[in-house]
């Protein structure tokens, strides 16, 4: 009976959290304005979110609002005005822990669709390999598991994991002692046949 009452009041919350910002549309609409419909991007440049896992997601916002990382500005000042001129740490600047916390679980709970997009189909082989011997112990099933509590890169747009890559090899974006060794041993080839080896998970 107290197992039963345990799961009811955890289902209860985990809805009671997901409710707290699906009322919150203009935060939502802000969101899905450059992550596209429930999370799913349509724009290379930028990654989709939905079921991406709750703690990486959070994490991330609240480095965004704390403006400990990069905060690139959209492709609007290029043109395309589909998407707002803002950034993220613009975006988050005025949310709280608990906003922010609701922001990931929301997400989370949403189902992760892989984007459709031409990959080189000869770098594929190379680039599993190198995930194989060099990421697969924290990025499991290429990359794919959201289980991991690492991101899932696995279906992510060429673009966004192109940037992503620069940031960390730049310095730009902070990583711990052990992906930076990893990192490190990654040629500029490398890179790009791993990016072509999760673009290719459709």
């Amino acid at each position: 009976m107290k197992s039963f009452y345990r799961i009811a009041i955890s289902v209860a919350l985990g809805l009671f959290a997901s409710a707290a910002v699906a009322q919150d549309a203009a935060v939502i609409e802000n969101c899905n304005g450059c992550h596209g419909d429930d999370g799913v991007s349509q724009w290379s440049d930028v990654p989709t979110i939905a079921g991406m896992p709750e703690y990486v997601h959070a994490d991330a916002l609240f480095f965004f609002r704390d403006n400990e990382r990069p905060c690139s500005e959209s492709d609007y000042k290029q043109g395309d005005t589909s998407r707002p001129a803002t950034t993220m740490c613009q975006v988050v600047a005025d949310l709280d822990d608990a906003a922010l916390e609701d922001l990931a679980l929301y997400y989370f709970e949403l189902p992760f669709v892989a984007a459709k997009q031409e990959f080189d189909a000869g770098l594929v082989a190379a680039g599993k390999a190198r995930h194989d011997e060099l990421c697969d112990k924290c990025h499991s099933d290429g990359g794919a598991n959201p289980d991991d509590e690492a991101g899932i890169l696995a279906g992510q747009w060429i673009g966004y994991l192109e940037n992503t890559f620069a940031d960390y090899a730049s310095g730009a974006r902070e990583q711990d002692k052990k992906m930076k060794e990893k990192m490190e041993m990654l040629s500029d080839a490398d890179v790009t046949a791993i990016i072509h080896y999760y673009a290719s998970q459709q």
